[in-house]
């Protein structure tokens, strides 16, 4: 296998995934934002940008900053002033984003995402065509975990996770863990000076976990454990993943230019990832028929439009997976439902433009995207 590096990853990548930890975000002593270090990893960013790439910023640091601005930073928080430290920290969090940014005139926007939001797959259609929308204007979308509004019950818990459910969920090719270490061990390289650097890694395997330490900083609630979680989401979606050390200035420019890292390597592009879960990992909850021209518009790589749809069956939501048949009743492929089956019933056989006029509201143009779309052989 080709090995993918930091000096090679982030030019080939056309997608990418920044992951921004709280330790390397904010001055852990006085819980304010660590401003030099911020403005060196917007100007790479901005050159990423500049260099025709999507960029997607997973940021730490809300409840840090927060907690200061609340002055509650003095004692061990419980969920409740952690809530409340996230709601205030995010608008500081947002603001020194856009900031940095808008140095460089690179719009940025806000994400909350809870849990729900990725593994939902209405929800999880919605922000993945709000994130979509926002890298095709050119914004770069700054996520976090919505901590506001999240019990312990349900929440990521650690940014690293939900960074591989935001690379998965848009079709990154790779993801960047920026952390406080050059990346994996064979152990803790603190505790165990034999301790040897993997630069490569084809498979998590037991042994590979077994590796995983825990996190130093206060208030990271990751480490390697989470890290490797996060490449074994990553993968499978077809996303590479890097863990390199972020602390210095510049911290992807040092990346290309060949600083230490470890690389997780995917087996298959995220495009082909998408095709072989939507074709594989779910069962129908409805069908839909379509006429020959639909037929070979799909086989052509195109979407399906509301216009060649002659009959809708069952009961399914939007986002929901449902069969394709021709009008021999043969299935001929499988697809994420851009609309329920009420209003895919209503609007079969119309125009797209059409759309608005019959269901009172502007939805997608495509019944089903190309992207959310698996079409059978033959």
């Amino acid at each position: 296998m080709v090995a993918i590096t930091g000096i090679s990853a982030l030019p080939d990548a056309r997608r990418v995934v920044i992951k921004v930890g709280s330790a390397l975000l904010v001055d852990e002593a006085k819980n304010t934002i660590n401003t030099g270090w911020l403005a060196g990893i917007a100007e790479d960013i901005a050159r990423l940008k500049s260099a025709g790439k999507d960029v997607v910023v997973v940021s730490s640091g809300a409840i840090a900053l927060g907690s200061r601005l609340l002055k509650i930073h003095h004692k061990k928080l419980n969920l409740q002033e952690k809530q409340a430290a996230a709601a205030a920290g995010q608008v500081i969090l947002a603001h020194a984003w856009m900031g940095a940014l808008g140095a460089h005139n690179v719009q940025t926007a806000q994400i909350l995402l809870s849990p729900d939001d990725t593994e939902t797959r209405r929800k999880h259609l919605n922000a993945r065509a709000t994130m979509s929308a926002l890298l095709a204007l050119g914004a770069v979308p700054v996520v976090n975990e919505n901590d506001t509004v999240a019990t312990a019950e349900i929440r990521f818990g650690d940014n690293d996770r939900l960074a591989a459910r935001v690379a998965a969920m848009i079709g990154a090719d790779l993801l960047v863990l920026l952390s406080d270490v050059d990346g994996l061990y064979t152990a803790n390289p603190s505790h165990d000076a034999g301790a040897k650097h993997l630069a490569q890694i084809d498979h998590i395997t037991d042994d590979i976990l077994a590796m995983a330490g825990t996190a130093n900083a206060s208030y990271a609630s990751g480490g390697m454990v989470t890290k490797l979680e996060a490449a074994r989401i990553a993968t499978a979606a077809g996303c590479h993943m890097i863990i390199c050390d972020g602390r210095a200035a510049a911290p992807l420019s040092k990346l290309e230019a060949g600083a230490r890292c470890s690389c997780f390597i995917a087996a298959e592009s995220p495009h082909t990832a998408r095709k072989q879960w939507i074709a594989g990992a779910l069962t129908p909850r409805g069908a839909i028929t379509i006429d020959a021209g639909a037929v070979q518009a799909l086989r052509n790589g195109k979407s399906l439009l509301p216009a060649g749809v002659l009959a809708v069956d069952g009961q399914f939501d939007r986002g929901d997976l449902i069969a394709v048949e021709d009008q021999a009743g043969k299935i001929i492929g499988h697809g994420l439902s851009s609309y329920g089956s009420l209003d895919a019933a209503s609007i079969k056989g119309h125009k797209s433009r059409e759309i608005e006029a019959v269901l009172g509201y502007r939805g997608r143009d495509e019944m089903i995207h190309a992207d959310n779309l698996v079409v059978s052989d033959g």
